[in-house]
């Protein structure tokens, strides 16, 4: 009996101590926790009796994000950059990552450089415009940005990878060059050999034409016959 009276009382406690709490507070644990479900409802309930609240919109466009609402998650980060102070590059830099996502490189690499505009050391921008110009397909122009990334974070998980990506794109442009010198080569002997059999081809019909020549030069005087005529 005293167990469950003891637990009726911790129960009442935490539903006083939620109850006190404000909604963005809420939201924010339940966020921390990794319960974007539960953290919507205070999130929003937080913004709408807050819409200055730039930490609460973020934290409300990542869970957008991580529920698959990404019009929503879109339209939040907009509407808050503009006045989002100190955590410009953060918001610029989430609607990166959604644009990404949905494989819109041109507005993905906006926003990443956006973000990198609002903070030169935000190194998390690097590695997404990095990406983003990879799916691109500008490979070259991504090694700068990989390089950037690993020198802000010379500690980085992903500190391999992405020195093999850049050897290995390294490794591609220097054979596309190698091709190109190749085929730029073949090409130049193909043309060469042309024009040699062209040069014989003109050659040879030149002879042929001094021999028709020669043949028709015997052919314009007209001998008598001076052999006589035998009837039978």
């Amino acid at each position: 009996m005293m167990k469950k009276v003891i637990m009726i009382c911790i129960l009442l406690l935490l539903a006083v101590f939620s109850w006190g709490q404000s909604s963005f507070t809420r939201g924010q644990e339940l966020f921390m926790r990794n319960d974007p479900a539960q953290a919507l409802s205070f999130l929003e309930r937080a913004i709408s009796e807050d819409p200055s609240n730039v930490t609460a919109c973020l934290y409300l466009g990542i869970v957008y994000e991580q529920l698959g609402r990404m019009d929503e998650a879109i339209a939040i980060y907009r509407r808050i950059l503009p006045a989002a102070g100190n955590l410009s590059a953060n918001v610029a830099n989430n609607l990166g990552n959604v644009y990404f996502q949905r494989g819109n490189v041109d507005e993905a690499e906006r926003y990443y450089t956006q973000a990198i505009g609002y903070d030169s050391v935000y190194s998390i921008a690097y590695l997404g415009r990095a990406n983003t110009r990879i799916m691109a397909g500008n490979p070259l122009n991504a090694i700068p940005d990989y390089e950037r990334y690993l020198l802000l974070e010379p500690a980085s998980l992903q500190r391999a990878s992405i020195e093999a990506l850049i050897n290995l794109i390294r490794g591609e442009i220097a054979a596309e060059e190698m091709r190109r010198i190749i085929a730029e080569e073949e090409a130049a002997r193909i043309a060469e050999e042309r024009q040699r059999l062209l040069d014989s081809v003109s050659a040879s019909l030149q002879s042929a034409a001094d021999l028709s020549q020669s043949i028709s030069s015997g052919a314009d005087d007209v001998e008598l016959y001076n052999g006589a005529f035998v009837l039978d």
